[in-house]
């Protein structure tokens, strides 16, 4: 029998996520982001399905990135306004008992120091369910928001990603040692100081000396999530994270990127298993065919392609509402778009793509439409091309969760490709079974295991 696969419910706590436009329809409950109970539903949902987890993206600027200004961003609701998916994540925790909860947080918004005392809590609290989705950001207006004039070039981000990083592995995996924590009410001795450490940290940004004020986690270190996917966005997922969010344009290109990366993984020292590959992907189903490309086509009707295009402008860095919207796009020697490229003109032959044609070209690529046999038929053959699991992204929301959920997961469950219960432990063991509830030994965290013992817990001299 085929292994599972892993499905998170991919969302943002925006207006509009992906499908920007989609919220005028009177089948979602988009305008709704504010109200906790539209995000309950939504958990409870996922939960009744036995999803693994829910995803919350997330954005920490607006630049004028689409004809010159951040009109369209406003007017259109593309991702702003958007809250904390930190605050929404910890506001779920009490609403289920199984389902991984992953917030997205860049390095740019929060001290490790802080941050690291916040997942500690919020993993305390879920009882082990936590991850976290680590961004880089690539807006100006982000590193703005912040303090900076502007972005920090690419690669300078993933080195910065990598001494953050090492200071959160330093006071969730070094700053107290196991069994730090006695709970002696007895002896009045809560916890032993001589296994409790401070980090001395200093390095190019960050001066950080500890302890880590949160005792450990069942987890420890949450369940590490990344999504870039430059060379050194990869390299960064091959040495740190367990899980990278994909979104190839077809089976094929997902097995070139997944091989291309495991080999970067087992470079880094770590099994090329140890790093999962979610794949984003929209699915429109139907009780027939012909049911599932009309309402397909009726969500392609209400997507507002200025949207769409200004969302890709912003991610890819091009204005593209200041080129001629019938540039053929193979003229714009853009890297990012190619693979999207070749997917709409397999789709439209003897067609030439051109700016126009670029946001539904990005709509679709990463669209399955069909029944519900049909749609586990294609997530067979996604799997086969390597991929560990799915980020559903939603059309309408809850809809779209719903449709899934009662629809195919099923059948899913039927060829096994889906789990019928959770198994037990935190996010981190039912994900990897078998694995513990802590990253193993692998991992560059693990090195920090104990590395500070030398060091008794006391104030520095004056």
């Amino acid at each position: 029998m085929a292994k599972r696969l892993v499905f998170n419910g991919f969302s943002m706590n925006a207006v509009s996520h992906v499908f920007h436009g989609l919220w005028r329809r009177p089948d979602t409950r988009q305008t709704s982001f504010n109200e906790l109970e539209t995000w309950v539903d939504l958990v409870r949902i996922l939960e009744k399905a036995k999803f693994d987890a829910l995803f919350v993206a997330d954005v920490i600027g607006v630049d004028p990135a689409y004809k010159g200004s951040w009109d369209t961003y406003i007017n259109e609701a593309v991702q702003i306004p958007i809250n904390d998916s930190g605050a929404l994540i910890g506001a779920l925790i009490g609403a289920t008992e199984n389902l991984g909860l992953t917030l997205t947080s860049s390095i740019l918004q929060e001290h490790p120091f802080n941050f690291a005392r916040k997942l500690s809590t919020l993993d305390h609290l879920s009882k082990g369910r936590i991850g976290w989705n680590i961004v880089t950001s690539v807006s100006h207006n982000a590193a703005q928001n912040f303090g900076l004039d502007r972005i920090v070039p690419h690669d300078e981000r993933y080195a910065w990603a990598d001494e953050y990083v090492e200071v959160l592995y330093k006071l969730w995996e070094g700053s107290w040692d196991e069994g730090a924590v006695i709970n002696d009410a007895a002896a009045n001795r809560y916890a032993d100081p001589s296994k409790i450490h401070r980090i001395h940290h200093e390095g190019r940004r960050y001066k950080v000396l500890g302890p880590h004020l949160s005792q450990p986690s069942r987890q420890r270190t949450p369940v590490l999530f990344q999504a870039g996917a430059s060379r050194a966005g990869r390299a960064f997922a091959a040495r740190n994270a367990e899980g990278t969010f994909i979104v190839a344009v077809n089976p094929e290109g997902a097995r070139r990127q997944i091989t291309e990366t495991r080999a970067l993984v087992a470079a880094a020292g770590r099994d090329p298993h140890d790093l999962l590959f979610i794949q984003g992907l929209n699915v429109v189903v139907g009780g027939t065919e012909e049911e599932a490309w009309r309402k397909a086509r009726d969500y392609d009707e209400d997507v507002s392609v200025d949207g769409l295009l200004a969302h890709i402008s912003r991610d890819l860095g091009i204005d593209l509402g200041r080129l001629d919207p019938d540039r053929p796009v193979e003229e714009l020697e853009i890297d990012g778009v190619q693979g999207v490229i070749r997917a709409f003109e397999e789709g439209h032959p003897g067609q030439k793509a051109t700016v126009r044609d670029l946001g539904q070209a990005y709509a679709h690529a990463c669209r399955i439409t069909g029944t519900p046999e049909t749609i586990a038929d294609q997530l067979e053959e996604w799997q086969r091309a390597g991929i560990d699991g799915v980020n559903l992204i939603y059309s309408t929301t809850p809809g779209s969760f719903i449709e899934f959920a009662q629809e195919v997961i099923p059948v899913l469950q039927a060829r096994g490709l889906a789990q019928k219960d959770y198994g037990p432990g935190t996010y981190r063991e039912r994900l990897f079974p078998g694995s513990g509830a802590r990253l193993n030994a692998r991992h560059p965290a693990a090195a920090y295991r104990n590395a500070f013992a030398e060091q008794r817990l006391r104030e520095p001299a004056e």
